[in-house]
């Protein structure tokens, strides 16, 4: 029998490519092969053998073979990414049936299947770029760290990017509130604080909720729960297999989560007001956010105190410049009223976040 034995197949999700072609009778295989799928976020197509119409054998992004299988598949025409799966111990044969079948390797289960999983997640979500990750930090408390995250997310969100923000500060009050979202439907990080291993990236956008034309992973107004090291790099892992650009708001005490989350970014923003007490807490949250990240730039808010200004404040930090936060006029009220920050591309703010936006885009995209 060479025909597919799926039910009718589940809608692509945007940006996702087909999940993998398997080709098996060994029911228990099969359900192993199926388990993994499902945990990739991969929705295969399933065959006894090789199937008649044989575009969709050449079309698959990956074929799994079962060993029981292989014998039916000699005759396929030959391309990459073809795996032959079997379970229990190796046999002499199965090296002489991959080379038939022009196989690029043997997996053996369970031993091979984290890294089946991770390899049928890669071509179930693509191959493409990367997302921009950028995270923004506070000098030092109600630096505007969290203000300023929200309103570039907010700007890329406008401009078309696919966005995702993320709140990496179990202290600050949940970062959906600045979006008017504490209601929305969807996951937030207690949901997720204790998740190990491949988190599927499709799965999780379309679990958080939608705001604003982003998502958003945030804190419930719940007790708070520490975020292991384990999940915030499988969260954010995830969020940057998605493309687009990625947003955190970062605390300022640096633990193992928060390092986790440094070693993932691209870039980091640090928010310092201009005045003297700030500047020097903000040498110290720099020094210590320095031993991870390399890429550390400051972002200086007025009002300035006296013999105080933006270049001096880079130069004592020893940060490249990014610019002067300007002064938004109204903001609080804005906020009161549900407007998001940088909501308006005419705001300084938005100004601000759109020019960020061009210059970090065009650095990327060079190098």
């Amino acid at each position: 029998m060479a025909g597919s034995i799926t039910s009718d197949r589940a809608p692509t999700v945007e940006g996702r490519r087909d999940g993998p072609l398997i080709v098996t009778e060994d029911a228990e295989l099969l359900d192993d092969l199926l388990r993994l799928c499902a945990a990739a976020g991969a929705q295969p197509q399933v065959y006894h053998a090789v199937p008649e119409h044989r575009a969709s054998w050449d079309a698959a992004p990956l074929v799994l073979v079962g060993d029981d299988a292989a014998a039916r598949c000699r005759g396929a025409t030959r391309r990459r990414d073809v795996l032959l799966v079997g379970r229990g111990q190796d046999d002499p044969g199965v090296w002489r049936r991959a080379v038939e079948i022009g196989a690029d390797c043997v997996l053996r289960l369970p031993e091979a299947e984290s890294w089946l999983v991770d390899r049928i997640a890669d071509v179930a979500e693509g191959a493409g770029r990367q997302a921009l990750t950028v995270g923004v930090i506070g000098g030092r408390g109600g630096a505007g760290a969290s203000t300023l995250a929200c309103a570039l997310a907010v700007t890329a969100a406008r401009e078309g990017r696919r966005t995702m923000l993320v709140d990496g500060d179990p202290l600050g009050g949940g970062i959906d509130v600045l979006l008017g979202g504490e209601q929305a439907e969807g996951l937030r990080w207690p949901d997720l604080a204790a998740a190990r291993g491949r988190v599927a990236g499709g799965a999780l956008e379309e679990s958080l909720p939608s705001l604003r034309g982003l998502r958003v992973l945030s804190w419930d107004r719940g007790e708070s729960a520490a975020i292991s090291p384990e999940a915030m790099r499988s969260v954010l892992a995830a969020a940057r297999r998605r493309g687009g650009v990625v947003i955190v708001d970062l605390p300022r005490r640096v633990d193992d989560a928060t390092v986790e989350a440094l070693a993932q970014l691209d870039l980091g923003l640090l928010v310092v007001p201009a005045e003297l007490r700030a500047v020097a807490g903000a040498k110290r949250v720099a020094a210590e956010v320095g031993t991870v990240l390399r890429e550390l730039r400051v972002v200086v808010r007025g009002p300035y105190a006296a013999g105080v200004d933006d270049q001096w404040v880079a130069e004592v930090l020893g940060l490249p410049l990014v610019g002067e936060l300007p002064v938004e006029p109204g903001l609080e009220a804005a906020l009161d009223a549900g407007a998001p920050p940088g909501g308006s591309a005419r705001s300084p703010l938005g100004r601000f976040c759109a020019a960020f936006w061009e210059r970090a885009l065009a650095e990327e995209g060079a190098s």
